[in-house]
């Protein structure tokens, strides 16, 4: 019997645990972008990201009845997109990883970090290369900077929420993002030092 629409995140974690197949497809509807935009912003490769999406729903439809309700569902399917995203990076390491910027929103709008119809071709052209720079850079983080530096500025999180993804404390958290930073900050002075001289 097909469940009404506009269900709670309890009520569709239930639905799916009874293998309720409206309640998985109202869970996609709701949180795929989200879901996508995350691997995307790991991996940095939009096709393999779909992939890991995919993957990501399959394991909550796997193993829904394991959900015990003591962190939200968004922090939970969170959790799940990281470690599959960073599981497809370990088995993937032939790929060139190279983080994306990119952030879509559900309406299909795409904000590109440096593509603008405003730019002149010169200006175009060197953000693209900042973007290229940033990217680059971002790569050179450890997984765990990275996740935590990904997670605080392309998905907007506090530090508390990001502590429940990565199952970390909050100070720990704070400290990952604070040394992202600063790695960031070293490794972009020395692309410019060396590229200056």
């Amino acid at each position: 019997m097909e469940q009404p629409k506009n269900m709670t995140d309890e009520e569709l974690i239930k639905g799916i645990a009874a293998k309720d197949h409206t309640a998985l497809k109202e869970l996609v509807d709701r949180y795929q972008f989200m879901v996508l935009n995350l691997s995307n912003s790991i991996i940095g490769n939009r096709d393999d990201a779909e992939e890991v999406t995919q993957d990501v729903f399959f394991q909550v439809y796997k193993s829904a009845h394991q959900f015990r309700g003591d962190a939200n569902l968004s922090t939970w399917l969170h959790r799940i997109t990281v470690n599959k995203s960073l599981s497809f990076l370990r088995n993937n390491k032939k790929h060139a990883q190279t983080l994306s910027t990119d952030i879509e929103y559900e309406d299909g709008n795409k904000i590109e970090f440096g593509s603008s119809d405003e730019y002149k071709p010169d200006e175009l052209i060197l953000k693209n290369e900042q973007k290229k720079l940033l990217n680059r850079a971002l790569n050179s983080l450890p997984d765990n900077q990275r996740v935590a530096f990904v997670l605080h500025k392309t998905r907007d999180l506090q530090y508390k929420e990001i502590a429940k993804i990565m199952k970390r404390s909050v100070s720990s958290v704070e400290s990952l993002i604070h040394r992202a930073k600063l790695n960031l900050q070293k490794e972009l002075l020395d692309f410019f030092e060396k590229n200056n001289d």
